[in-house]
């Protein structure tokens, strides 16, 4: 699959010269001469309002994006996307994460084979399960209810269903509690097994491969403390594993019945795979009927993705943005403030879906980019990160554009607390926006009652330049179904990111070089022969033997 150079296009030429000017611009000048900027440069998709009002940007800034996204043929992109075409070169494989949340029945082909049926029968299964598990039909070996679930996973076998189940902790069944378990640190297992009662918990293996060395560990770390357990017998691990995997031969080798056992596609990256069998945790802590509302939430993006012109177009819009500050004003990070405390694992899970994607330099032909590709992205809940790196948002030399993203209504009772945050997170917005000038500095130190001469020392110290860009993405309430939605939102801005640079956004084979040098270093670990270490690694290896007790 290949796209048109954009680098070459004069369009391309165009923007470079557009960078320059609004370089020299600021955002407040841009409010003042557009009054209705705010309302002009905002939309409205999924049951989410996106404001990229304050972006160094104008009408003739985006017109010119939307180009260079038409002459890479983004339209066309965006249609093989969903119609199942192997998107993913390097792997010959579709990238049809989007078919799991989707309702429609009509068939959907991908190698030959209609994949609905699967998709409906595992969400079938994944609902039966948990009706056996929330109704205290599924027991352990003693014959007592489950009360503890812990999904073993790494990547996006982690992250996704973490993440999720975080946020929608108010929809929490009552009965059950769910853990995850993804470090290969035994530290991870160990805190997780010591709180857990062996005969009420259940263990929900997820690894495509079923080979993931991580999980693979933990696995069988978890596996031999329920064998170590009074009275349990290896026929009974078929009441206490689930697995989730492309392959179910390892699976039952593991011991895991084949009736426990959900299918992962091919075709679904693990970073997009909280929509399948993957999110069973998720489907666990929530119940079914809000599981299916976040697909539906997801599939309203969708919807909204696919046939939105691109002007109206919120992934797209999003991904324009990202792109411009990229590859027009250098910017090198972005960072993502959600403001909820529900959403504090949402920095990882966008972290993954992103820089794995994205992270690349080959184009889809193997020919090395001559460009930057995707940004390094980071952030923290507000109100924590105005305490920490906020300082550097500021203030800073750098240029980190932002995404703020907030709930209007709050699931607590606490309404005034929740309007402290809010306003918190606009203040951070405005403040980005206007700054604070010397003479307004000094203007506040006077009104404290400083010397002249203490002004002038430090007023210096308190100006703002401000003209820091953001974005602003608000939800009714972090229901289920605008979680879903705001996910399928930076899926899709992945995907938008990847069509304008010509890359594979669904390999990662970064992951795998130190993977391959772990398995040829574990040998001189345990047996002290350093004789076959990189000279790079020596002098680690032998201050490890010295005091490894």
């Amino acid at each position: 699959m290949t796209a048109p150079t954009f680098t070459s296009s004069a369009t391309y030429q165009t923007l470079q010269q557009q960078a320059k000017i609004l370089a020299n611009t600021s955002l407040s000048a841009l409010f003042t001469h557009h009054p209705q900027r705010a309302s002009l440069f905002s939309l409205e998709g999924a049951g989410l309002l996106f404001d990229y009002s304050k972006n160094l940007l104008d009408t003739t800034t985006l017109n010119l994006l939307i180009d260079l996204a038409d002459s890479v043929s983004l339209p066309q992109a965006i249609e093989h996307y969903f119609s199942g075409t192997k998107i993913n070169s390097t792997e010959q494989r579709a990238a049809l994460h989007t078919a799991l949340r989707s309702g429609n029945k009509q068939a959907l082909y991908v190698d030959g084979k209609n994949i609905r049926p699967s998709i409906h029968a595992t969400l079938e299964k994944m609902g039966f399960i948990c009706d056996q598990i929330q109704d205290g039909i599924w027991r352990g070996f003693t014959g007592k209810p489950i009360t503890d679930v812990v999904n073993i996973g790494i990547g996006g076998a982690d992250l996704g269903p973490k993440m999720a189940s975080c946020a929608l902790t108010p929809y929490h069944q009552p009965s059950l509690t769910c853990h995850f378990v993804s470090n290969m640190d035994g530290s991870d297992i160990h805190a997780a097994l010591a709180k857990l009662c062996p005969e009420t918990t259940l263990f929900i293996v997820s690894s495509k491969t079923f080979t993931t060395v991580e999980t693979l560990t933990n696995a069988h770390t978890a596996k031999q403390w329920l064998l170590q357990q009074a009275h349990f017998h290896p026929s009974d691990l078929d009441k206490h594993f689930i697995a989730i995997t492309s392959q179910p031969d390892k699976a039952i080798q593991f011991g895991i019945s084949p009736s426990h056992i959900l299918p992962l596609w091919d075709w679904v990256g693990g970073r997009f795979s909280v929509w399948s069998a993957v999110g069973l945790p998720l489907a666990l802590s929530i119940g079914m009927k809000h599981f299916r509302a976040f697909l539906q939430g997801a599939q309203q993006m969708d919807e909204h993705f696919r046939t939105q012109p691109l002007r109206q177009n919120m992934p797209v819009l999003l991904g324009l943005i990202s792109f411009w500050y990229t590859h027009f004003l250098n910017a090198k990070t972005h960072a993502i403030l959600p403001y909820d405390h529900h959403l504090r694992y949402l920095v990882s899970y966008l972290q993954q879906l992103e820089m794995e994607s994205n992270g690349k330099q080959k184009k889809h032909n193997g020919e090395q980019v001559a460009y930057t590709t995707c940004p390094i992205i980071w952030g923290d809940v507000g109100t924590n990160g105005q305490h920490a790196f906020h300082q550097l948002l500021h203030q800073g030399t750098h240029l980190n554009p932002l995404d703020f993203i907030v709930a209007i209504n709050p699931h607590h009772p606490y309404t005034e607390q929740h309007q402290q945050l809010f306003a918190h997170c606009l203040a951070q917005s405005h403040a980005f926006v206007v700054g604070c000038t010397e003479e307004e500095a000094a203007h506040k130190l006077r009104q404290r009652g400083l010397a002249e001469t203490d002004i002038k020392r430090l007023s210096p110290h308190l100006v703002m330049a401000g003209n820091r860009p953001h974005n602003i993405i608000l939800l009714p309430k972090l229901t289920p179904a605008h979680l879903g939605a705001l996910i399928a939102l930076y899926e899709h801005k992945v995907f938008v990111l990847g069509t304008l640079w010509n890359i594979n956004s669904f390999d990662q084979w970064g992951v795998e070089l130190g993977k391959e040098f772990a398995i040829k270093l574990l040998p001189a670990l345990q047996s002290k022969d350093a004789s076959d270490i990189p000279a790079s690694l020596s002098s680690v290896v032998h201050y490890y033997h010295r005091h490894k007790t």
